[in-house]
């Protein structure tokens, strides 16, 4: 019998209300759009399970290269359901967790610049990270984590 493994994760994906802020929410963050394209047509509501379907997406791709979000607007069907906004201790996926330089800096750029509200505050763990979770566009729940460099 033949075996198989996990190769890699590929994308997580994130539906949105506005492909457009929610690209320049990710570029802020120090991601690169890395295409975008309409989804659409049989084959795609066979995957989704949705039928006829007609999405627009942006594939977002970190500094690395390794580690991608696919940003999606559904055009149709519509939305049925949000969950932009449930606490953090809500059942299901919680947050993305971007490894970041200069947090203070970040937060207070995707304050300004994008409306995104701290949601505790930028807390130290041990000796080893800076970190914080930030309700950035469209209500979207984002971790930020800066390295603590030890001398």
């Amino acid at each position: 019998m033949k075996h198989t493994s996990l190769l890699r994760m590929d994308n997580i994906s994130i539906v949105v209300a506005s492909l457009d802020h929610a690209i320049s929410f990710f570029q802020e963050i120090g991601l690169t759009l890395e295409g975008r394209a309409m989804v659409e047509g049989e084959w795609a509501g066979r995957v989704t399970g949705l039928g006829d379907q007609s999405v627009e997406i942006a594939m977002m791709v970190t500094p690395d290269g390794h580690s991608r979000i696919e940003l999606s607007q559904f055009i149709s069907p519509p939305i049925v359901s949000d969950h932009r906004n449930a606490p953090v201790n809500a059942l299901g996926y919680l947050r993305v967790m971007f490894a970041v330089k200069g947090i203070d800096e970040m937060v207070e750029r995707l304050i300004d610049q994008h409306g995104a509200e701290l949601v505790g505050e930028v807390v130290q763990y041990q000796d080893a990270y800076r970190l914080c979770y930030i309700r950035g566009v469209e209500g979207l729940l984002i971790g930020l984590a800066e390295e603590i460099r030890q001398q």
